[in-house]
C-alpha cells in the first residue's frame, strides 16, 4: 500500500470572466462520510469529466464519483482561452509545428477528442458555449508573416487545408488594421470554457455524482483504494487522477512537471455605438503568429478578451499583484489593436495554471494497479484534456481502444533541471521569447 498525501490543493483567485458571465451555480454538494464507489475521479476539468462520460458509456450502471477541490468551472478548466485545437500547436516551438509523423498522429487524435466533445454538446444542449467555426492565426509584421508561411508549408506537407488572409481580410473580420495578414484554420472549435464545463457536469449528473469544494488530501492505494477529503472518504477499486499539474502535489511525477501561468483580461460589454465603431464580425478567435503573442477573442456577448504573458510559477499559484501587473500588458495590447475603443475598460482579470513537460508529453498511465493518471496537457487543456480523459477511461476499463496504445508509447515526462538553474533558465527563456514576440504581444 502507498499513501499519497497532498502538499498543496488548488486554490485559484477571483473567478475568471468566463465564470462570472454565467448565472450563480446552485449550492455545492460536498463529500461527507465514508462511501464506496466503482470509480473515483479526482478533478472535474476537461480530463476528469471526459473520463466520467466515457465510463458511463463503457460501464453503464457503475457508481462513478467525481470530486473537485473547488467549484466546477472555477479552476484551470474555466480559465483558458477556450480553443479546442485540432492542428499541431507546440507552444515550445517558434511556429507551433512539430515533427511530421507525430503531428499527423496528434491531428487524428485531436479530432477524435473534438468529435467526442461535439457529441456531448449535442446531447446536453451546450451549443451556446460551442462555436465550431475554426480559428484565425494573426501576424502583426513581416516576421510574423514569415512564421505563418513556415507553418502553412508544414500544413501543406500534412495535407491540411487553410485559407490565406491578407491585411484587408483581417480588418474585415476583426475590425482592426493592426494585423498585416493571417490564415484561417477550419478544424478548431471555440468554447466558453466555464460554460462548457459546468454544462457538461450538469448533463452528466444523472449518471455520475459530483462533489465540489472537496479537496482530496490523501490517497491510500491497495487492493481497494481510499480517497480522503476533509470531511469524508470514498473507497474504490479504481481511481483516476485528472488534476493536471497538481499531480505533483501528491508526489507524482516529482520534478518532471513545469508549472506555467498565463493571464487574461475581459472587457465590459461594448455598447451598440462601440460595436459599430469597431465593425468586423461579431464573433471570432485569433491566436498570434508567435506562440508568446496575445490571443484575442471577440465574443457574441459583445465583449473582447485578451490573453497574454506566460510566467514560471513552480509553487503552483499566482497572486493578485501578479494578475494586476500583467493585466497592464493586456491593456496595452488592447489599446494597440482597438484604438477606436478608447473608453472600454476591463471588467475581469485572472490567471490560469498550465502544466508542461520538457519533452511535451503527458503524464498518462497506470501508476499502481487500479490507480491511473491523465495529467500534464502541455498548455492545451481543452483538446488534450478531453483526449486524455477519454483514453484513460478506455485504459482503465480495458476497452481495447487503439489510441490508448499510442498514448502509452510516448516517453515519460523528462526530469527537470536542478534548482536554481531550472527556475532561472525557465524565467530567462520566457523573458527572451516574449521579447521575440514583438508586436504579436
Amino acid at each position: 500500500m502507498t499513501t499519497f498525501t497532498a502538499r498543496k490543493v488548488p486554490s485559484d483567485l477571483a473567478g475568471s470572466g468566463w465564470y462570472e458571465l454565467l448565472p450563480a451555480p446552485d449550492a455545492p454538494r460536498e463529500l461527507e462520510g465514508n462511501q464506496t464507489a466503482d470509480w473515483v475521479i479526482v478533478g472535474a476539468g476537461f480530463a476528469g469529466l471526459s473520463a466520467a462520460r466515457r465510463l458511463t458509456q463503457l460501464c453503464p450502471g457503475d457508481r462513478i464519483v467525481v470530486v473537485d477541490a473547488q467549484r466546477v468551472g472555477w479552476g484551470a478548466a474555466g480559465r483558458n482561452s477556450g480553443f479546442m485545437i485540432d492542428l499541431p500547436h507546440e507552444l515550445q516551438s517558434d511556429d507551433y509545428a512539430g515533427g511530421r509523423e507525430a503531428d499527423l498522429a496528434q491531428i487524428r487524435m485531436n479530432r477524435a477528442a473534438i468529435a467526442f466533445a461535439g457529441e456531448m454538446v449535442s446531447e446536453f444542449g451546450l451549443e451556446e458555449h460551442w462555436n465550431p467555426g475554426g480559428k484565425i492565426h494573426g501576424a502583426t509584421d513581416g516576421k510574423g508573416l514569415e512564421s505563418l508561411k513556415a507553418f502553412q508549408r508544414h500544413l501543406d506537407g500534412l495535407g491540411e487545408p487553410y485559407s490565406d488572409l491578407n491585411a484587408s481580410d483581417m480588418k474585415r473580420i476583426t475590425g482592426t488594421d493592426y494585423y498585416a495578414g493571417g490564415m484561417h484554420a477550419p478544424g478548431c472549435a471555440q468554447i466558453q470554457p466555464a460554460g462548457y464545463i459546468r454544462g457538461l457536469a450538469d448533463g452528466l449528473k444523472p449518471a455520475i455524482e459530483i462533489y465540489e469544494n472537496s479537496a482530496v488530501l490523501k490517497i491510500e492505494t491497495g487492493a481497494t483504494h481510499k480517497v480522503h477529503t476533509g470531511h469524508g472518504s470514498i473507497s474504490s477499486p479504481k481511481v483516476i487522477m485528472t488534476v493536471n499539474g497538481h499531480a505533483e502535489s501528491f508526489g507524482l511525477y516529482d520534478r518532471r512537471l513545469m508549472h506555467i501561468f498565463t493571464f487574461a483580461s475581459m472587457t465590459r460589454r461594448l455598447t451598440t455605438a462601440e460595436q459599430s465603431a469597431l465593425g468586423g464580425d461579431p464573433e471570432w478567435g485569433l491566436i498570434p503568429a508567435h506562440p508568446m503573442g496575445s490571443t484575442v477573442r471577440r465574443l457574441k456577448q459583445g465583449r473582447i478578451t485578451v490573453r497574454s504573458v506566460f510566467t514560471y510559477n513552480p509553487n503552483l499559484e499566482t497572486t493578485a499583484a501578479q494578475v494586476e501587473k500583467l493585466g497592464r500588458v493586456q491593456d496595452r495590447a488592447f489599446a494597440a489593436r482597438f484604438p477606436m475603443l478608447p473608453d472600454v475598460a476591463m471588467d475581469h482579470r485572472w490567471g490560469g495554471h498550465l502544466c508542461l513537460s520538457l519533452n511535451s508529453v503527458p503524464a498518462f498511465g497506470e501508476i499502481e494497479p487500479g490507480f491511473y493518471t491523465a495529467c500534464c496537457q502541455n498548455g492545451l487543456g481543452v483538446g488534450k484534456g478531453t483526449l486524455s480523459g477519454m483514453l484513460i477511461a478506455d485504459l482503465a476499463a480495458g476497452s481495447g481502444e487503439p489510441m490508448v496504445e499510442e498514448m502509452l508509447s510516448l516517453d515519460m515526462p523528462k526530469k527537470l533541471y536542478p534548482e536554481p538553474f531550472m527556475t532561472m533558465g525557465a524565467r530567462t527563456h520566457l523573458w527572451w521569447t516574449h521579447r521575440q514576440a514583438g508586436r504579436d504581444l
